[in-house]
């Protein structure tokens, strides 16, 4: 069975090279003859990321011996799809920071960067029709639609203190981690992987989708805004009620809880700062690091699957880091 590090493995990323090879496809098929598609899309793409969904198809599909040119293309469909949810996300959220620097909504104004989102999503659609793989196309015509979903319920789910754990996690699993599954699938697909071998990709993608967002949760309450490249306290000033506000909830005193509540409620931020104190006090964030070391666990079981390379060695890595950042 592949263990628990206590420590990230000292593996070197294979995937650098093809990753630069990634940009180059994102930079060329981010052209357009319109000048505000052109300065936006320029905008966004250049504030960099972790990229880890396009480096997600990139290592399953190394790792599964694929290293045909199509997984570059895909490499970028992914990127350009979780970039267009993100412009979409600033606008609905209201979010003035993003990586550390403004957001494009704060810059250039809502309408220009929800079209230029709507932009990035066609494009990317026209992509990988390309590849002329309709399983391909399935897949993230699928993931798309499920990414949607999530964000519909997160709107439905602001505000609201008696969220239950479980309909937070199916959020999470719509909205975020999807897109870490299909890049995994896509990895499998490209290289022609039996059922059982896609499968495990995906529960790969999904699982560490998972622990990737409880770990951005738990940052917006441990982190600082210059390391997390947001403000914190934005999830609360949305009205988002993630694990570790939920876990406060449950574990304060009446009074505490009141508190919470009152903040998820109306997404107020004046009290902030005792907020967060009890989510500290009572071990919540703690607890949201456990659940997400338990998603990090159940991802690096998957890779049992693959053939010893360095890309599984990275994709060890990525379980450890996924938990143990801060940012």
């Amino acid at each position: 069975m592949l263990q628990t590090t206590a420590s990230p493995p000292n593996v070197d990323d294979p995937m650098d090279a093809a990753m630069r090879q990634v940009d180059a496809v994102i930079r060329a098929r981010l052209s357009s003859k319109v000048a505000l598609i052109d300065q936006i899309a320029s905008y966004i793409i250049s504030a960099g990321g972790k990229r880890m969904r396009p480096r997600l198809l990139l290592l399953f599909s190394e790792a599964l011996g694929f290293r045909g040119p199509e997984r570059y293309e895909l490499a970028a469909v992914v990127e350009l799809i979780h970039t267009s949810t993100l412009l979409h996300d600033d606008v609905v959220d209201e979010s003035s920071l993003r990586r550390g620097r403004a957001t494009a909504n704060s810059m250039f104004g809502n309408a220009a960067a929800v079209l230029v989102g709507d932009f990035l999503y066609s494009r990317s659609f026209q992509m990988m029709v390309s590849v002329k793989s309709m399983r391909v196309l399935e897949v993230l015509a699928e993931a798309t639609n499920v990414i949607a979903e999530g964000e519909v319920l997160q709107l439905m789910n602001m505000h609201d203190a008696d969220l239950a754990v479980d309909e937070y996690l199916r959020v999470i699993r719509f909205k975020t981690a999807k897109l870490f599954e299909a890049s995994a699938r896509l990895g499998a697909v490209l290289a022609g992987a039996s059922p059982e071998v896609e499968e495990a990709c995906a529960d790969y993608g999904r699982s560490l989708g998972t622990a990737f967002q409880l770990v951005d949760d738990l940052l917006d309450y441990e982190g600082n805004s210059d390391e997390l490249g947001k403000n914190v306290g934005d999830d609360l000033r949305e009205g988002k009620p993630t694990l570790p506000l939920l876990i406060a909830m449950e574990r304060g005193t009446a009074e505490e809880r009141e508190l919470i509540r009152h903040a998820i409620e109306n997404g107020e931020l004046e009290r902030l700062a005792q907020i967060i104190e009890i989510v500290r006090r009572t071990g919540a964030l703690e607890a949201t690091r456990e659940a997400a070391q338990t998603q990090a666990d159940m991802a690096r079981a998957t890779l049992e699957l693959l053939p010893v390379s360095k890309a599984r060695e990275a994709l060890l890595e990525f379980c450890f880091r996924a938990v143990h950042r801060s940012s």
